[in-house]
């Protein structure tokens, strides 16, 4: 039996690899180059859009966590980010158009996968089916899912820029800067803390340039909302004009701050701070960590050179804002990512209610793993509640459904420990171990459907 597979992206790129190890046939359709989005600007596979960072690589955190379950589960596209690492202190960050290069070439030289490039707008409820389209769903694709949603009720629905009440959230992307226009003589290198290595370029400022900046970046003019449009930003990805309207001090308390980043011309942290990410392996491009924007782009520049090092810098990208579309996952899905009411259709990615680089993969794997199942007439097994896995599909699928926000992966939604712990490094520990101690066993489970 052959699987389809509609976007292939990160979700979708993972599903047909874990389809395809465990001898399943798979189509795998992407609608680009045919047909673009606001956002991509190549046709590869599993294109990072916004940053370049796949989160912490740190011991005992959540990202780390979520990234050693995939490493356990052989995930292709977690090994292909670590080939093409960049330094970034404790996050694992990669070099994006190697990383995208690299997965479409491993998915096209599968021979049980067939890539389609061509546009899918109709889906059809027998045929096995994982959607993972990602936040730029196409409108007569995301029409074809409502229909498809309809007999679970109006919080079933989507929203993307069609008339019906919809679910749907904007995303933002960073700027990027050549690394030759950067004043490398007002500018330090360092790692909060100190901590490994001194990856970032960290662009100080005093309380006067920061007030400059900040009086300068509420005052200039956003790109004109269109009249459909409701921005509904996501919590963890705020332009930063919208973060600065908060108060004039947010800015130091999220993506300016400049807490562990001593100076070491003059002893002492900045009063805010502009930190900078090799973008790729030529360390000939960075990003503006965190600094995504809705600005138009004369007045973006302006405020972006107001930034010491930055004064005489060339953008390679403006910050931009794109639509992400996702689904009611808690209405919709089972555990298995397997629609309620068409068991043959399953979702991955950021369209079924995560966000992030490395849940979307995760989420991918899990769906390849539960079609590969379903291919071979078998039942999916979810994966441990007490795991990263069971845990981010227990909030998509269990969250309530009348406040759903797509979530990244973070301990509170792991369960709590039996016995308290107060140590809080203690406590993360002891969960990282359980939800490794389970997984491994799911992992056994499964593995048992592969090739």
């Amino acid at each position: 039996m052959t699987v389809r597979i509609i976007g292939a992206g990160l979700a979708g790129s993972e599903a047909a690899w874990q389809c395809a190890r465990r001898g399943v046939a798979v189509e795998l359709y992407e609608m680009r180059p045919t047909c673009s989005t606001p956002a991509h600007q190549t046709a590869d596979f599993a294109e990072l859009v916004c940053s370049n960072s796949l989160k912490s690589d740190s011991v005992n955190t959540a990202p780390w966590l979520l990234k050693e379950e995939m490493r356990r589960a052989g995930s292709l596209l977690l090994e292909i980010a670590r080939a093409c690492a960049v330094p970034a202190g404790h996050a694992l960050a990669v070099d994006r158009t190697m990383f995208a290069a690299r997965v479409t070439e491993a998915i096209s030289g599968h021979p049980l996968i067939t890539i389609r490039r061509e546009e899918i707008s109709t889906v059809d409820d027998q045929q096995l089916t994982v959607i993972a389209t990602g936040p730029l769903t196409s409108d007569g694709l995301a029409s074809q899912i409502e229909h498809l949603s309809e007999s679970a009720g109006d919080a079933g629905n989507l929203l993307t820029g069609v008339s019906t009440p919809q679910l749907y959230f904007y995303d933002s992307i960073s700027p990027i800067v050549e690394a030759d226009s950067i004043d490398m003589d007002k500018v330090y290198l360092a790692a909060r803390y100190d901590k490994g290595t001194a990856d970032y370029i960290n662009c100080p400022m005093s309380k006067e340039e920061y007030d400059t900046f900040y009086n300068t970046l509420i005052s200039a003019e956003s790109v004109e909302q269109r009249d459909w449009e409701k921005l509904n930003y996501f919590e963890s990805c705020l332009p930063i004009e919208e973060i600065a309207r908060r108060g004039r001090d947010t800015l130091r308390f999220g993506p300016m701050k400049p807490v562990g980043l001593r100076d070491p011309r003059t002893g002492k942290p900045p009063h805010a701070v502009v930190q900078l990410r090799q973008e790729n392996l030529r360390a000939d491009s960075y990003n503006l960590v965190g600094f995504q924007n809705h600005l138009k782009f004369g007045d973006q520049a302006r405020v972006l050179r107001l930034i010491p090092g930055l004064e005489s810098a060339r953008f390679l990208r403006f910050g931009q804002i794109h639509r992400n579309t996702y689904i009611n996952s808690p209405t919709l899905l089972r555990d298995s990512l397997q629609m309620k009411t068409h068991p043959r259709i399953l979702f991955a990615g950021q369209i079924c209610g995560v966000e992030g680089y490395v849940e979307s993969i995760a989420t991918g794997l899990m769906a390849g793993v539960h079609a590969a199942a379903l291919a071979a007439n078998a039942e999916p097994i979810a994966p441990p509640r007490a795991s990263a896995f069971g845990s981010l599909v227990h909030y998509v699928t269990q969250a309530d459904p009348r406040n759903f926000q797509p979530a990244n992966i973070t301990f509170d939604l792991l369960p709590p420990l039996a016995k308290k712990v107060r140590d809080r490094q203690e406590r993360h520990r002891l969960q990282c171990e359980i939800a490794l101690r389970q997984f491994d066993g799911w992992i056994e489970k499964v593995g048992a459907v592969a090739a």
